[in-house]
């Protein structure tokens, strides 16, 4: 396993597992094969409605706490300090853990302000390890970070050779935040896993589009948690660190970046919208 050192000390594996979308009847299941296969990363939030199964995974494994990083994430709906706290509380208790390794805002709607606060706390009083944000676009984090107290650590936003956040990562870069990608494999999107440039150079390395993906965004210093319900998916995306791209292969897949999202546009009034009245 390959890891970052982020602002604060702390070490985070560059590669975990992500539960997004993973049905709360499933993520049990999911995680424990995950941490069989050797995740010790695990990314969840509060919107995603399947903490719980997160927590009974780590708890019963038989792997010490210590040896994991647990993610979560503050939902709009709890924004602001007193429901940010409520929240973050809550969101132990069905993790059954009694520190988050990582702490983030999950959108950059509501009051944020208050919820960061509520977060600065949490670390302050060992309740969390590292705090950060999620989907933060330059300007408002830059906002909140020349602001705030304690420096966000994470900023996890949508990051894949689509997508590959440049002009991002010089702001993330200035305020020594590092960037982790929700949706590395955009899901999908543009027909990523027969892409010509990542099966072709997955064809040198014996391995696949999605492989080639990964490894290209952590030789990129891009943290990811990819996501998959199925135990060999998740083991080939764990296979990526007996291997390195060239300088030339680097190149190639820095041509495919469009700067552009292929889901959503946070900064768009009708998404922003729908961002607001969803999980509420």
């Amino acid at each position: 396993m390959e890891y970052v050192t982020l602002n604060n000390g702390v070490k985070m594996p560059a590669l975990g597992y992500g539960v997004y979308l993973v049905s709360p009847e499933e993520c049990e299941r999911c995680v424990s094969d995950a941490i069989e296969t050797g995740y010790r990363s695990i990314d969840t939030a509060q919107a995603y409605f399947n903490e719980e199964g997160v927590g009974r995974a780590v708890a019963r494994c038989g792997v010490p706490r210590g040896e994991f990083f647990l993610t979560t994430k503050i939902w709009i709906s709890n924004a602001g300090y007193d429901k940010a706290r409520t929240s973050i509380a809550e969101s132990l208790r069905k993790l059954r853990t009694d520190y988050l390794d990582l702490l983030l805002i999950h959108q950059p709607f509501g009051d944020y302000y208050g919820t960061y606060r509520a977060m600065e706390e949490a670390y302050m009083s060992g309740l969390a390890r590292a705090i950060g944000l999620s989907n933060f676009y330059p300007d408002r984090f830059v906002d909140l970070a020349h602001f705030c107290e304690i420096k966000p650590a994470v900023n996890q936003v949508e990051t894949h050779v689509f997508q590959q956040q440049k002009a991002a990562r010089a702001y993330l870069r200035k305020y020594n935040t590092q960037i982790e990608s929700w949706s590395p494999f955009a899901r999908g999107e543009n027909n990523l896993f027969s892409n010509p440039v990542l099966t072709g150079i997955g064809g040198r390395h014996g391995k696949t589009a999605a492989q080639i993906a990964l490894r290209f965004l952590l030789q990129s210093k891009v943290v990811v948690i990819p996501k998959s319900t199925r135990r060999e998916r998740m083991a080939e995306n764990f296979a990526v660190f007996d291997f390195s791209l060239s300088e030339a292969e680097m190149r190639e897949i820095e041509a495919l970046d469009s700067g552009k999202s292929v889901f959503i546009n946070h900064q768009d009034p009708e998404s922003v919208e729908w961002l607001l009245t969803r999980f509420q």
